[in-house]
């Protein structure tokens, strides 16, 4: 509880804390989103090769779409009162 204390009293209020942690939660869930993404894919891709490319592109439009998201997440989280 001291770390929360000693922010407190350097003048840091709960709101700036909450803003900054529920951006870091969605850019955490962002990332940990796209890596699955991508292990899926790789995974799809080995078991059949002919459809590598089909998978890839499917990675990389649904990880653009995770991001896309991320994105307002932080900007919802950063501009909120």
């Amino acid at each position: 509880m001291f770390p929360l204390a000693f922010l407190l009293q350097a003048g840091i209020s709960l709101g700036v804390l909450g803003k900054a942690f529920g951006a870091a939660v969605a850019a955490f869930a962002a990332a940990f989103g796209i890596g699955k993404i991508g292990k899926a894919s790789l995974e799809a891709g080995a078991r059949q090769p002919e459809q590598a490319g089909h998978y890839r592109m499917t990675a990389i439009i649904v990880s653009a779409l995770i991001e896309g998201a991320c994105l307002f997440a932080i900007v919802v989280c950063l501009i909120a009162k």
